[in-house]
C-alpha cells in the first residue's frame, strides 16, 4: 500500500496553490496556520490521525540577498529555528549552547534527491524559522553572517520538522521578499504564488 504524501502550509492561499498542481489521491494538503507553534501542533493533528510517508513545509519566504532573489523556488536541506536561545552581553546564544536541545532538522535525503531532480533550478540551502520576521537590514545582515548557508526565512518549517518526527521531512519555498526592512510595496506575493503552483506541478510528477 503506497502512503500519500503530507504537504503542510501557513495559509490557504498556499494550500491552493499547492492544490492546483497536486493530484489528490497520492498528495494531501492542508493549511495548519501561521508560526512554528501552530505548524507544529497542526502538523502533529495530520499525522496521528492518518498515515503519511513523508510531509513537506510548504510555502513563500523571503530571501536572503545575494543567495535567492525575489521569484526562486527553494530547496530547505534543513531547517533552523534561528531565534531559539537566550540574548547574552556577547550576543544571541542559540538552544545547542545552553545545552537545552537543538535548533536544526535535516531533511531527508531521499526527499531532497527527488525535489532537485523534479525543480533542477531550485536554490539549495539552510531555511530559517524565525516566530518574528526580519524587517531591517541590520538584522538580516546579522542572520546571514550567523548563517552562512542560509537561502531564505519563513515561519513554520522547523515546527513542521519536529511535528514530523521520523516521518521524512523537507522544505519547499518560493521568494516573494528579500530578507530586510519590510518595503510591502516590493513584495511579489502573486508571483510567488504562481510560481509555488508551478515548483508543485513539477514536483509532484516525481514525488506525488
Amino acid at each position: 500500500m503506497s502512503y500519500p504524501l503530507l504537504v503542510v502550509t501557513a495559509v490557504a492561499a498556499e494550500a491552493e496553490a499547492v492544490r492546483a498542481g497536486a493530484d489528490p489521491a497520492h498528495v494531501v494538503v492542508e493549511a495548519v496556520g501561521v508560526g512554528p507553534a501552530a505548524a507544529a501542533a497542526g502538523t502533529a493533528r495530520l499525522l496521528a490521525t492518518g498515515d503519511y510517508r513523508a510531509v513537506i513545509s510548504a510555502g513563500i519566504a523571503g530571501g536572503f540577498a545575494g543567495r535567492a532573489p525575489v521569484g526562486a523556488t527553494v530547496i530547505g536541506v534543513r531547517s533552523i529555528c534561528a531565534d531559539l536561545g537566550a540574548e547574552s552581553p556577547g550576543g544571541f546564544l542559540p538552544i545547542e549552547e545552553l545545552g537545552f536541545g537543538t535548533s536544526l532538522v535535516s531533511a531527508d535525503p531521499g526527499l531532497i534527491e527527488a525535489m532537485t531532480t523534479a525543480l533542477p533550478h531550485a536554490v539549495t540551502g539552510d531555511v530559517l524559522t524565525l516566530s518574528t520576521v526580519t524587517g531591517t537590514a541590520a538584522t538580516a545582515v546579522r542572520l546571514a553572517e550567523a548563517f552562512p548557508g542560509a537561502v531564505a526565512e519563513a515561519m513554520e518549517g522547523f515546527g513542521v520538522a519536529m511535528a514530523a518526527g521520523r516521518t521524512p521531512f523537507a522544505e519547499l519555498r518560493t521568494i516573494s521578499n528579500p530578507v530586510g526592512p519590510r518595503d510591502r510595496a516590493a513584495w511579489r506575493l502573486k508571483e510567488a504564488i504562481a510560481a509555488l503552483s508551478t515548483a508543485s506541478a513539477a514536483l509532484w510528477t516525481t514525488c506525488g
